[in-house]
């Protein structure tokens, strides 16, 4: 049995083509994926996130217990509201899963994990608490929905009134609360907008309220499509637990600068980097997906992540290839059984409304 979240019904009555994601029932498309994606970049679109999920940690010994969990360093969140992205790594240096950390006080950090992995992820952290006073909530009772694109946050001020002055100033990855919403300044496709939490049971509302304020709703085919333009990695295609996130574009959440010890630590510094993560750019015609071959002047690499980007008008990737590759560089693709030439280049491709390649 797939399980739902509290917008399912809002999702069938707005025409959604519904598919198994991760064991959830969730929207692919309400139509056309590229008009969706447009959308966003030009104006702005809602997703439900609420299969997502959130974990609150309380506790006197919180934050030196996520100082020994994450590989971020959770001593830049000193200021209520801030946010920080960051892997979580298993002793050998692979990552478990990739979430946000929100802190509000030192005895409550709240972080928001994948929903394919929050099983896993929970059983993890919770086998880390040896020694350390303090608890993990699954917060079951709040659902999730992200507005995203450059008219997104002024369409939230719209459906939520009072919200505009609690959230104005507010700056990018940070959150603020505002009676029962949680509104954070994130998300996942490169443009501004907010990721607000609030009751189940006010989902359904929030969501109504935002079309009629003429917010479309968007599926997870333009999700995807857009993190990708904007060079964020997904789990499961990007990374996973057999690979080190100095190797999958992560370096810059890794703290290994500090005398902070945090699980995989030793590892990262006892294995030598041998790939990059790196965009590509087809030059031929055709289309990039996951696990194509790439042959590079340095070495074989693979294709993580790949699609058509409605923003350029050509088909990008995310490719794991040797480090020794430099932007500029001409690769081929194996795709069906043809050598397509590609172009390594710097992601991201596109961000806040704009193609950057």
């Amino acid at each position: 049995m797939l399980k739902k979240t509290p917008l399912y019904q809002a999702h069938k009555d707005m025409g959604a083509k519904l598919v198994d994601f991760g064991g959830w029932e969730m929207p692919l498309h309400y139509g056309s994926q590229i008009e969706e994606h447009h959308k966003v970049r030009r104006n702005c679109g809602m997703f439900d996130v609420s299969h997502m999920q959130v974990l609150d940690f309380k506790g006197k010994d919180v934050r030196s217990y996520l100082r020994h969990l994450v590989a971020n360093n959770v001593d830049k969140l000193q200021t209520s509201g801030k946010a920080l992205y960051s892997a979580m790594l298993n002793p050998d240096g692979g990552v478990v899963d990739d979430l946000i950390i929100y802190y509000m006080d030192e005895s409550w950090f709240r972080i928001v994990v994948n929903a394919g992995t929050a099983e896993k992820d929970l059983a993890w952290m919770q086998s880390r608490l040896d020694g350390f006073s303090a608890e993990i909530t699954p917060r079951t009772d709040l659902a999730m929905i992200a507005v995203q694109g450059p008219n997104g946050r002024a369409k939230v001020w719209q459906a939520i009134p009072g919200s505009e002055a609690a959230t104005q100033g507010l700056k990018a990855f940070y959150a603020a609360e505002f009676g029962p919403y949680f509104i954070a300044r994130t998300g996942y496709t490169g443009e501004d907008g907010f990721e607000i939490m609030l009751p189940s049971e006010m989902a359904e509302g929030l969501w109504r309220g935002l079309h009629e304020a003429g917010v479309a709703p968007i599926g997870l085919g333009a999700r995807d499509t857009l993190r990708l333009e904007a060079g964020m990695n997904l789990y499961g295609q990007d990374m996973d637990e057999t690979v080190n996130p100095l190797e999958a574009g992560l370096a810059w959440t890794v703290d290994l600068q500090s005398e902070r010890d945090f699980v995989g630590k030793a590892a990262l510094l006892s294995k030598p980097v041998k790939f990059q993560l790196a965009g590509l750019l087809l030059l031929d015609r055709g289309v990039l997906r996951g696990h194509q071959k790439v042959s590079t002047p340095h070495g074989e690499g693979e294709i993580t992540s790949g699609s058509f980007s409605p923003t350029l008008g050509q088909s990008i990737a995310l490719a794991r290839i040797p480090k020794e590759a430099a932007a500029g560089d001409e690769v081929q693709v194996f795709v069906r059984d043809k050598l397509l030439r590609a172009k390594l280049v710097k992601y991201p491709f596109a961000r806040n409304g704009k193609p950057l390649i």
